[in-house]
Formats: C-alpha cells, sequence, structure tokens
C-alpha cells in the first residue's frame, strides 16, 4: 500500500480574537443579565481567546462552508491547483443546514476545483478526524494521489444569546427562576470558531518537513456510555434522547432544543476515564511508549482535564511529560473538529520539529464518548 503524507497544512480564524471580558458582548446576555456560570467556566477551562464568525451585533461574517473553502485555497499555492485535488472530506458538528451536506457546501466555494469526490463524515470533535482518515484510507489504497480533508465549526450562532430568549420569557411567564439551565450556559464560554485543512499525497516534497501518517485508530463506547453532548435533541424524564422532530415548533423553541447541551456529571464520569485508558492500551499494544513520543496533541475542551489525562495515561504505564503536551485551547478556545488541524497547523510551522519526531494525536468526542488516535512522523 501507498504511503501517505500530510504535505501543507492551514488554518482559517474569523475576525479578531475575543478576549474573555468581550465574550458578552459578541454572544449577547441571556435576559440582559451577566451570565452566572461565566467566572466559574473560564477560571476552569483556562481559554483566554476565541474566534467568532459573527458581529458585536450578532450578524454572521462567514459561513462555516466560506471557511473551510477559505483554508483550502490557503492550503494550495496555486488556485490552479484545485484542479489537481480529486478527494475532498470535510468533518464538522455545526454545519450551516442539514441538507445539502457540508462537503458539497465547501465543494461549491471552490470553482476552481473538478468534479471531485466530497464526503462529510458526520458526528461532533471526532468528524474530521474521521474526515482525515477517510482521506489517509483512500491514499492508501492508491485510489486517488491528492486528498484534503478538513475540520471545522462555526458555533457562535448557536451561542448566540437570541437564541435561548423564547425559553427565558417562556420561564419568566411561569414566574420561575429564568436561569438557563449550566448545561447550557457553560458551553458558551469554551467554543469558538475556525477551520483547518491538510493536504494528504503518496509523496512528500524534497523541502521542508511533512508528516508521514503511520497509522489512525478509531473506537466508540456508545454500546456503554449514556448521551452526554447533543443538539436538535433532549433528553426526557427517563433521560432517553428525543429528537427534534418529534418536538411541536413551540416546544423547540420554548425549550431552546436547537441549542447545545452537555450533561457535565456523564462527562466528568467518562471521558477521561473511557478512552484514555484504551489508548494507553493500543499504545502498548503497539509497542510504544511514552518516552518514543515527542509531542502529544490531545483535544481538550478545557485544562481542567489535563493533569486526569496525564494520571490516566501514567496509571495505565503511558507517562507522557507535560513538556511534551501541545495545545492551543488558550489562544484558539475549543473548536471542536477543527481543534486538532489547527494545533498541528501551528506545530507545523512552530519550527520546533525535527525529522524524526513522532507525534501523537488524541482527539475525545463526549457526544457519546468516541475517540480517535493517531501517530504521525516527522519527514
Amino acid at each position: 500500500m501507498a504511503d501517505v503524507y500530510i504535505t501543507r497544512t492551514s488554518s482559517f480564524l474569523p475576525n479578531e480574537p475575543v478576549s474573555n471580558d468581550e465574550i458578552e458582548s459578541f454572544l449577547g446576555m441571556i435576559g440582559e443579565e451577566a451570565s452566572k456560570s461565566k467566572r466559574i467556566v473560564l477560571r476552569n477551562n483556562g481559554i483566554k481567546n476565541r474566534y467568532y464568525a459573527i458581529d458585536r451585533s450578532g450578524n454572521a461574517t462567514h459561513s462555516n462552508a466560506e471557511m473551510v473553502a477559505l483554508a483550502i485555497k490557503d492550503l494550495v499555492k496555486d488556485p490552479a491547483e484545485l484542479k489537481q485535488i480529486e478527494l475532498i472530506s470535510c468533518g464538522t458538528s455545526t454545519p450551516d443546514q442539514l441538507m445539502p451536506s457540508h462537503a458539497v457546501m465547501v465543494h461549491g466555494y471552490l470553482p476552481e476545483s473538478g468534479n471531485i469526490e466530497v464526503v462529510s463524515p458526520s458526528g461532533v470533535c471526532c468528524s474530521g478526524m474521521h474526515a482525515f482518515k477517510y482521506g489517509f484510507m483512500a491514499l492508501k489504497l492508491g485510489l486517488v494521489k491528492k486528498a484534503v480533508c478538513t475540520g471545522s465549526e462555526r458555533l457562535s450562532r448557536l451561542l448566540h444569546a437570541d437564541q435561548y430568549e423564547v425559553e427565558h420569557q417562556k420561564m419568566q411567564a411561569l414566574e420561575e427562576n429564568p436561569i438557563i439551565a449550566f448545561e447550557k450556559d457553560f458551553l458558551r464560554f469554551m467554543l469558538s470558531d475556525g477551520a483547518g485543512s491538510f493536504l494528504l499525497e503518496p509523496e512528500k516534497p524534497k523541502d521542508g518537513h511533512s508528516l508521514k501518517v503511520e497509522w489512525i485508530e478509531c473506537f466508540s463506547f456508545a454500546n456503554e456510555a449514556d448521551v452526554c453532548m447533543y443538539m436538535g435533541a433532549d433528553k426526557d424524564d427517563h433521560g432517553k434522547l428525543k429528537s427534534f422532530q418529534d418536538f411541536s415548533p413551540e416546544e423547540i423553541a420554548g425549550g431552546s432544543v436547537m441549542s447545545i447541551k452537555q450533561d457535565v456529571k456523564i462527562l466528568g464520569e467518562n471521558i477521561v476515564s473511557l478512552g484514555f485508558s484504551r489508548m494507553s492500551t493500543l499504545l502498548l499494544e503497539k509497542g510504544i511508549r511514552g518516552e518514543d513520543i515527542d509531542f502529544f496533541l490531545p483535544h481538550m475542551s478545557s485544562y481542567y482535564f489535563q493533569d486526569k489525562i496525564q494520571k490516566a495515561l501514567a496509571d495505565c504505564g503511558l507517562d507522557i511529560p507535560e513538556e511534551k503536551w501541545f495545545t492551543n485551547l488558550e489562544t484558539m478556545g475549543n473548536v471542536g473538529a477543527g481543534s486538532i488541524y489547527l494545533m498541528v497547523d501551528e506545530l507545523m510551522k512552530s519550527g520546533r520539529l525535527q525529522f524524526g519526531d513522532k507525534i501523537l494525536l488524541a482527539v475525545p468526542e463526549s457526544a457519546r464518548f468516541s475517540y480517535v488516535v493517531a501517530l504521525l512522523e516527522v519527514c
């Protein structure tokens, strides 16, 4: 089978970075009151800047598909090179619409490209890695010679205060405490917008660094764990997930059914203990030890989990010291499916890589606890 290399990387971040003090000037205040969760959430997650594809009035400046297309255009050296791409695989948890697919909308912004294969893996944070694996397999099998894979999110409009206004007014009318539940509110201070992309080829260029993709492994614990993070659905009194299709329009608006929610109790119980223990076992089975890893790029929603992940790995015999960790969560926020692309792109352009370095990627997804792990080698 062919070797597969990441020969180029790129990122697109919309507008200027938004500091912690500016968040609610972009996302608005629910019920015109500052969030009571904000200070606690920001203290725990360690994020200082993020990016929004909206202006201060809440108006969109970019769609998800537009951001991906701009990242892809930055990836190629010449627009004519778009004609050589045979596959575009795009992962996101926040497509601009339910139909058509995300990838075909991205393709629509690339008129210079040909009539090529486009693929849209669904999911949450792992969807970007699933897009990467699809491109990797296509090259590995010799089906294509040049592929682009992407990960992106456009979350800011979903987090804007106006998305919760009907629910807030309904609670006020019922004389209930009009505070949006923590499971909806805390995500507003963690999530960010942006897009990243990789160019995959079967041969590395003669100059500069490329990343050889050694392997990509995926595993799910949905057969063992309950739903944790969801959108376009809500949990009934028995904890069963109920689709937005089974709510009336009034119920959808009144319960913010289309907002993103996360069960923090289920998250804390499972996100580290399930996937990172399995990852340790996987690496040890492959004969890889902590000392073999030069850079560890974990996708994290919050720095709160960093020491817990490190302990879980060490307890399983895979000790990766903190100086080998590389993350840009503090400066870019949690970009979901795009985060791992943004990390790899920043590391590639940092000047820190040496030939032979091994880079371990780890992407957990809390939706129903899926994980993707990949090993790259600098060459």
